[in-house]
């Protein structure tokens, strides 16, 4: 059994990834000359069609990043097309589909390494090393994540997202609480929901909001693990202790103290995050900084409050604080599309720029603090900016995982990890019967993906 190959991150580069670095110009990125690595000569007039779920404030940051694209490289229009705009699982479901039918698909974003390597790994990609060779761009130095599938390159990482905790501060001054700091734990975050939870019945503020997803179900294995969902040797890990130790915490969090909101409910409504915390349903909310770019959009979330930033808790006092989930998104080029080279040149152009951006850059090269001043130096309103750098910028910031460790039936070993947390929340299993139910459900798929 193979393991797919990709750029192991580091504790050095993940500290590079906050702190930032030098904002020079990458060779040939967005240039007038495109990219040929086959030496041919350029289509002319060229539309290449760019599939995503952007929601309204993304919709407006790529095509103000494609208009500045098209007037550097007049034969080349790009058409953005957000397939479920807000909902990459749905939008992934519909682009598998459009793949398939032999529409003209060019350029694909991916919200996650094991979404991408997924497609790699089906042949829908085109590998990028020959691009990367011709423009002498080393992906591995240059990009915190290189994702890699039996050695080649698949997608260059656009945005890159260190998860953080977002807290009321008007909440936490009623509780007479202060902003956590690094040393604080997943018990100090039950502590802090209880006390931030106020009042009763459709007029109740939880303390804290989790989502469905799986990052939300145990994000230790996020954080302090190489892998959420595999150990090293590929074995699945879902009877490690820091699951039964966060289901537990989820439950009493849910059925005790009453502090979240019901997984039921967050499943059946379809609730949004981002409407939950800043509407002031919630007054904590664990995210990433993808998220921070809709405290502004007070006219779809109306807010007065101003939010106050957190690193995510330290698994146990015994932890050293500053572990956090780095994460991202990712843009390739279709396998099946006729203008590859300027599907690459325009993910090229995309990845390093730094003008139309609203989230922080998967390029090492970009200057992460300016662009941190640009996208929330207008809201100190309704952000605080100290808060926010303090968390971002600490050197003790990195990550255990290792995408080194990465398969492409990562997304199905995902859904093992959210049906354990729901036979725990809703069906009322123990949190061992659970993990017993996961590593079975996990050694069905290795067996039936490795074959």
């Amino acid at each position: 059994m193979k393991k797919t190959s990709a750029v192991l991150l580091s504790s050095a580069l993940v500290a590079v990834s906050v702190l930032g670095g030098c904002a020079s110009k990458p060779d040939n990125a967005g240039g007038d000359k495109p990219s040929q690595a086959s030496g041919e000569k350029p289509a002319q007039n060229v539309t290449l069609k760019f599939y995503n779920w952007n929601p309204d404030i993304a919709e407006a940051a790529t095509q103000k990043l494609i208009a500045n694209y098209q007037a550097k490289n007049p034969n080349i229009k790009v058409e953005s097309i957000p397939l479920v705009p807000g909902n990459s699982v749905e939008t992934l479901k519909k682009l598998d589909v459009t793949m398939s039918s032999g529409e003209q698909v060019d350029v694909v974003m991916f919200p996650s390494i094991e979404e991408t390597i997924a497609r790699a790994a089906q042949g829908v990609l085109a590998p990028l090393d020959d691009f990367y060779k011709k423009d002498n761009v080393n992906a591995d130095e240059e990009y915190y994540i290189n994702p890699k599938f039996k050695g080649k390159s698949y997608a260059l990482m656009n945005n890159s997202s260190n998860w953080l905790v977002l807290l009321n501060a008007d909440a936490l001054k009623e509780a007479n609480l202060p902003v956590p700091s690094f040393d604080w734990t997943w018990d100090d975050f039950r502590d802090y929901a209880k006390k931030l939870s106020k009042g009763d019945d459709n007029n109740k503020r939880f303390g804290a909001y989790f989502h469905s997803w799986g990052e939300y179900a145990n994000p230790i294995v996020y954080t302090d693990k190489k892998n959420p969902f595999l150990t090293i040797d590929l074995k699945p890990q879902f009877e490690d202790a820091s699951f039964k130790y966060f289901f537990n915490l989820r439950k009493a969090m849910e059925k005790d103290d009453k502090s979240v909101k019901p997984l039921a409910d967050v499943i059946g409504a379809k609730l949004n995050y981002n409407n939950e915390f800043l509407t002031g349903k919630a007054a904590m909310l664990m995210t990433a900084t993808f998220a921070l770019p809709n405290i502004g959009d007070t006219a779809k979330y109306p807010h007065t409050f101003k939010t106050v930033v957190a690193p995510l808790p330290r698994s146990s006092k015994d932890a050293e604080p500053g572990l956090t989930n780095i994460g991202g998104n990712y843009v390739s080029v279709a396998a099946n599309s006729k203008y590859k080279e300027e599907a690459y040149k325009f993910i090229r152009y995309m990845s390093t720029e730094q003008e139309a951006r609203i989230e922080l850059s998967g390029w090492k090269k970009s200057d992460s603090k300016l662009i941190v001043e640009r996208l929330f130096g207008n809201m100190k309103d309704l952000i605080d900016m100290q808060s926010l750098t303090s968390t971002l910028y600490d050197k003790r910031v990195r990550t255990s995982v290792s995408s080194d460790i990465a398969v492409p039936y990562a997304s199905q070993l995902k859904a093992v990890l959210e049906g354990g947390l729901s036979k725990v929340l809703l069906d009322n299993m123990s949190s061992e019967d659970a993990q017993k139910w996961m590593m079975g459900e996990g050694d069905k798929l290795i067996k039936q993906n490795t074959k």
